[in-house]
């Protein structure tokens, strides 16, 4: 069995599903290039920053279906299916290695994905036919327990063909998004912040620097003012945990939406510099694409 590396996707706007801008393009070709270097996954185990408990649960049901959780956006994203198959016995699997390190993990025999899991998904694997496993998280718990969690679920890629995925947003503020009464242009200019936060992101991933990653609130500029609270960016430390401390996480597309909400996406593990190189080598001004 191939080992995946874990990933963490900006999702943005549900309107990224009709209107792909340079993020759905990336998420095209991201799932070509896995699929070249890696092979199909058994299945993929997704954490969203839409789907959230007071403790982690897996949404074990045998089905899925899109769920439209969300309103005032195009009519048309309700006519957008993604009917996956479920992972009732990976739930079994996850359950156990949780438990193993002390963590308790439950389990519904139920369906459904949230638009940060349907909308990536939809665009790198649109056949729908491999299986897909929620995690619902506490968005309650820091960066070091959501780290922790993934740590717990570490040999699911490394050994087991499941592809891990964290789907939030790298910078997540909807106060600035609609300062002006009204969203602005998909493509104005980035707030200074924005900046400042992605780029400083980026210099800490490579350097390894996991205690001012964990510590963001205090230690990055602008923190509060990316993420007012940080259901969005929580999901980036399980997907980080799932590949472990060992390899610096790679930046694998660098984009920005309405100003300031960043569309970056991450890959972790020893397979994630191999996987930029490809995907830069194959389409650099969307795969790793400047702003």
């Amino acid at each position: 069995m191939r080992r995946f590396p874990s990933l963490f996707l900006s999702h943005g706007s549900p309107m990224t599903a009709l209107e792909a801008h340079e993020t759905g393009p990336f998420w095209q070709q991201l799932g070509r290039s896995l699929e070249a270097r890696h092979g199909r996954p058994k299945a993929i185990l997704i954490i969203s920053a839409h789907t959230a408990a007071r403790q982690p649960v897996l949404l074990a049901g045998p089905r899925h279906e899109a769920i439209y959780d969300f309103g005032g956006f195009d009519p048309r994203l309700r006519s957008l299916r993604y009917d996956a198959p479920g992972a009732p016995a990976l739930a079994l699997e996850v359950q156990a290695l949780a438990a193993q390190a002390g963590i308790t993990v439950h389990s519904l025999p139920q369906g459904g994905l949230d638009h940060g899991i349907w909308v990536p998904l939809r665009a790198m694997y649109p056949g729908a036919d491999i299986p897909v496993l929620p995690l619902a998280f506490v968005p309650s718990q820091s960066p070091g327990q959501q780290f922790a969690l993934g740590e717990a679920l570490q040999s699911l890629s490394e050994t087991q063909g499941v592809l891990v995925i964290g789907s939030g947003s790298l910078t997540h503020n909807l106060g600035l998004v609609f300062a002006g009464g009204q969203m602005p242009p998909i493509d104005a200019p980035e707030l200074p912040a924005s900046a400042a936060f992605r780029e400083w992101w980026e210099a800490r991933s490579l350097a390894r620097d996991w205690p001012a990653l964990l510590d963001y609130r205090q230690q990055a500029p602008h923190a509060v003012d990316m993420h007012p609270s940080d259901e969005h960016l929580l999901p980036w430390f399980v997907a980080a945990g799932a590949a472990g401390r060992t390899h610096a996480p790679q930046r694998i597309h660098s984009a920005l939406t309405y100003g300031s909400l960043g569309m970056d996406a991450y890959a972790f593990g020893p397979e994630a510099q191999g996987l930029a190189e490809a995907l830069a080598a194959t389409s650099p001004a969307e795969s790793q694409g400047k702003d």
